[in-house]
């Protein structure tokens, strides 16, 4: 279990001595700083400890963004926090001066691509479920690859005979495909009825969400039967 890290007992996150203006200012530059300083998304609660208590940290977080505008990064909710990222549109001018970004580090086969859009609009959801949706076995090595690139995980078991594993989507998959929580899919019966999404479409590879498929990834070598990290479902 990860430590709170301990404020110091001379840190003043209420400000009282300064005038509001530069007391928001200072606000400002306090969450910013922390913010640019972590490596992942950086929730509410950890930046209430460097504000005041009647901080607004909405109101505070608005009054960033607005500063950053026209700047070539930008303050992004990502799962369940904030967090710096450049914006798509340097993406080209990043790659060609530093080549990040030309090769996904986690790249997907459509069909695993497929299963996590699946998993992501219907979790929990049963491997045996997942295999019913696409009407053909959902190998475990697909499971398997996708819980080691950590964006998906075991849920609870299902109340169907047998118990077996149900599987969710992690943090890292909100963080990976910039959403910040689940609520941020697009709504899958408006999809439908907008006649953008269907059970044919996902089968047909038709993927939304920016799921692309950087190559075929599927090794049937991977043996993962005695894999611990993948469950097997009685």
């Amino acid at each position: 279990m990860a430590r709170r890290a301990k404020t110091p007992v001379s840190f003043d996150a209420e400000l009282s001595a300064l005038p509001q203006e530069l007391r928001w200012r200072e606000w400002m530059g306090r969450v910013e700083a922390v913010i640019f300083a972590s490596p992942e998304p950086v929730t509410r609660e950890v930046l209430a400890r460097v504000v005041g208590r009647d901080c607004s940290l909405d109101h505070l977080i608005n009054d960033i963004r607005a500063e950053l505008r026209g700047r070539p990064y930008e303050l992004v909710a990502v799962a369940g926090g904030w967090q710096h990222r450049t914006r798509k549109s340097f993406a080209e001018a990043i790659q060609v001066a530093t080549g990040l970004g030309t090769d996904d580090p986690k790249p997907l086969s459509q069909s695993e691509a497929l299963v996590l859009l699946c998993i992501g609009y219907f979790q929990p959801i049963t491997r045996g479920e997942l295999s019913q949706f696409f009407g053909r076995e959902i190998s475990r090595d697909t499971i398997g690859h996708l819980r080691r690139l950590g964006f998906v995980a075991a849920g609870p078991r299902s109340p169907q005979p047998g118990a077996p594993y149900t599987y969710v989507t992690t943090s890292e998959f909100l963080v990976h495909y910039g959403f910040d929580t689940l609520r941020d899919l697009p709504d899958m019966e408006a999809l439908e009825d907008a006649g953008l999404l269907s059970k044919d479409m996902l089968l047909a590879g038709d993927i939304p969400l920016g799921l692309g498929v950087e190559g075929e990834v599927d090794d049937p070598t991977l043996g993962l039967d005695d894999d611990p990290m993948v469950p097997d479902e009685a």
